[in-house]
């Protein structure tokens, strides 16, 4: 699978170890910034891997500033992404069964390089269970296209 990752200088080193243990995993990753620890603006990093996931040169996306909270509400500005912040794995599964979430946005000034590393396995384990939560994802995607 294609990962697309980004973050702010906040987040920096937090991602190059999410990378790391994403890859490890046998991912493709593309990293979309930001490349250092040097000051950097969430929302070009959060639009960055938004737009890779919405156009398919993603499969899946994952952003990172420091509380996770700016990347995601940026990642979110582009249509077709579900971007979730998730800081433990139960709403990690829960984003991708209930919502099929297709970027996960974290944290890293507020959650450890454990407990992120546990988020995401429960993310990339899990899966849309469609059913109920398919209509409910029918309406968002009507309204954004509205």
């Amino acid at each position: 699978m294609k990962i697309a990752i980004g973050c702010d200088h906040a987040a920096f080193h937090f991602k190059e170890e999410i990378k790391a243990y994403i890859a490890e995993k046998g991912h493709e990753m593309i990293d979309k910034g930001c490349y250092s620890a040097d000051r950097a603006d969430y929302p070009d990093h959060g639009i960055a891997v938004g737009e890779a996931v919405a156009s398919g040169e993603a499969d899946k996306g994952v952003v990172i500033c420091g509380s996770g909270i700016g990347i995601s509400i940026a990642a979110n500005k582009v249509k077709g992404v579900r971007c979730a912040l998730c800081s433990e794995p139960l709403s990690a599964r829960l984003s991708r069964n209930h919502n099929d979430a297709n970027v996960l946005a974290m944290g890293a000034r507020l959650i450890g390089l454990e407990m992120g590393k546990a988020i995401v396995d429960a993310w990339f384990e899990a899966e849309f269970e469609g059913g109920r939560h398919s209509g409910r994802l029918d309406k968002i995607s009507a309204y954004e296209n509205k």
